[in-house]
């Protein structure tokens, strides 16, 4: 399990790369939530989410020989584009491994960051497809379980901590676990007494099964936040989720794409509803702040596209 010396050591590494992204207090939010409430805008990080952190770490940590030969991945999403960043400004090849269903707005965001896209009929066949590429001496990076993309994106955590040092709650939706596991890790380490709470949406619920259980569960996500759509979560997240976690809200997708269409009309910010979905979340908890509280919401990403919101607007209706 990581600690904060590989996520102290992670921001030093990936500092030339990445943007450090601003935290801002709303005070629409903080009228609504009863407490203090900042939104940490990583949705304006490059590439349009917290991805590159990680992506960057995970090259940078290869060995010379390994990482000139390229890396490969397997995503249909943040991290696709996330990888062809990092490996465009590091100047090695990248193949991403992408299902045939994947939008066509991420697969050309994609190319255009000059990675070569392998595209397969469904998803565990692009798994297959990464494996030959690794055969080849590919290094594969993954997108949520792999220590050093955890230590990546945990230095999120050690931002929110410059920028807000009397922050008490900081509320982070889940995924596979990799973003949550970071920011805790750094968080627990330097604050311990600051509380982490995790959400995630209906049908995208690997963390909250796998706490019922004990153990990792495999899940065939079906949530309307398709960044939160990883197949498991990441046994050390499950773990750090165990030890550390305040709290786990869970939303519908129903509510995420209202909390969506608040956060663009009021903040003036388009989110994904892996990120919206912190909004009804902390509503949902809302009786546990205080009014001298400081709750963050972590905008984790911001990769939407017109054509999903006009089907959430007809969704909304029906």
């Amino acid at each position: 399990m990581i600690g904060i010396q590989d996520i102290q050591s992670a921001s030093k590494r990936i500092s030339p790369f990445i943007i450090k992204t601003p935290l801002v207090r709303s005070q629409t939010l903080s009228d609504n939530l009863g407490a203090n409430t900042f939104l940490k805008m990583e949705l304006f990080q490059k590439t349009g989410s917290f991805k590159p952190r990680g992506a960057f770490n995970q090259i940078l940590k290869l060995d010379g020989k390994v990482r000139k030969k390229g890396v490969v991945a397997v995503s249909g999403g943040n991290f696709a584009q996330a990888v062809a960043y990092a490996a465009r400004r590091l100047e090695i090849p990248a193949i991403i491994c992408m299902p045939e269903y994947t939008p066509a707005n991420y697969i050309e965001a994609t190319k255009s960051y000059g990675a070569r896209v392998e595209l397969s009929p469904d998803f565990p066949s692009t798994f297959t497809s990464a494996e030959t590429f690794k055969a080849d001496g590919y290094a594969f990076l993954h997108a949520w379980d792999n220590p050093n993309q955890m230590a990546g994106n945990g230095t999120i955590g050690l931002e929110i901590l410059e920028s807000l040092p009397n922050v008490t709650d900081i509320v982070i939706s889940i995924g596979g676990g990799g973003l949550i596991a970071g920011i805790t890790v750094a968080v627990k380490a330097l604050k311990p007494e600051v509380r982490i709470w995790g959400v995630e949406t209906e049908g995208a619920q690997t963390m909250g099964l796998a706490l019922e259980a004990g153990k990792v569960v495999h899940i065939t996500p079906n949530s309307l936040a398709k960044t939160l759509g990883a197949p498991y979560v990441a046994e050390d997240a499950l773990r750090i989720a165990q030890q550390y976690f305040e709290g786990y809200i869970v939303v519908t997708d129903q509510e995420a794409v209202e909390a969506q269409q608040f956060l663009l009309e009021r903040a003036k910010v388009l989110t994904e509803l892996a990120a919206s979905c912190t909004l009804p979340a902390a509503r949902k908890i809302r009786q546990r702040f205080q009014k001298q509280n400081n709750i963050v919401l972590l905008l984790c990403g911001g990769n939407e596209s017109l054509s999903n919101m006009i089907g959430y607007a007809k969704l909304k209706q029906s």
